[in-house]
């Protein structure tokens, strides 16, 4: 609604609406975060706000999936973003970990638009992995929230596993986390010390 948006085509109904579900993702967090930045006293100011937090999807698991894993959010409001700004943003934060070869995929998210899968390529395995989500928030969503018109956000959702794994070369998840992981290991990471 409102913005040209045409929803999600199906019915709604309120009790599926109201069932319980493990988080898939920390998006609403980020609404919250951005309903009480545009309803706090004065002008509205630009602001930056991070997560780390877990989240969970009915993923059959491999060598690049889990059932449950750490997802890296960040948004960016502020006057006249661009899509220019996100791709920026996502570049710089991997370059400062050392992960340099990206791509970025159009994708449809329905909070976003535009939207984009963000991939890195991965060394060990010799293929591109899916590391992040990402896009600017669609009007409909933002002008409830009482922002001004011309205030864009930009957001992100990364794994944190994926890009660990590309960057010390690992080459299954599974022996990042989860049960089979070997303390022994943990205990000599470059991430983690005891």
């Amino acid at each position: 609604g409102g913005a040209g948006s045409i929803g999600y085509r199906y019915d709604f109904q309120k009790e599926e609406a109201y069932k319980n579900l493990l988080r898939t993702h920390t998006t609403a967090i980020s609404s919250q975060m951005l309903y009480k930045l545009a309803n706090r006293e004065g002008d509205f100011q630009p602001a930056r706000y991070f997560s780390i937090d877990r989240v969970f999807r009915n993923e059959t698991m491999d060598a690049t999936h889990l059932c449950e894993f750490h997802q890296v959010e960040g948004l960016v409001a502020d006057y006249d973003l661009s899509l220019g700004d996100l791709i920026g943003t996502i570049e710089t934060f991997f370059k400062k970990i050392g992960i340099t070869q990206l791509r970025f995929k159009p994708a449809f998210n329905p909070y976003t638009e535009p939207s984009m899968e963000v991939f890195g390529y991965h060394p060990i395995l010799k293929k591109w992995t899916e590391i992040g989500n990402s896009g600017m928030f669609r009007p409909e969503m933002l002008r409830p929230m009482g922002l001004p018109e011309n205030v864009r956000v930009i957001a992100w959702g990364l794994s944190l596993e994926r890009p660990t794994m590309i960057k010390y070369k690992i080459d299954n998840i599974r022996d990042l986390f989860g049960h089979k992981v070997e303390m022994a290991r943990t205990k000599t990471a470059p991430v983690c010390r005891f």
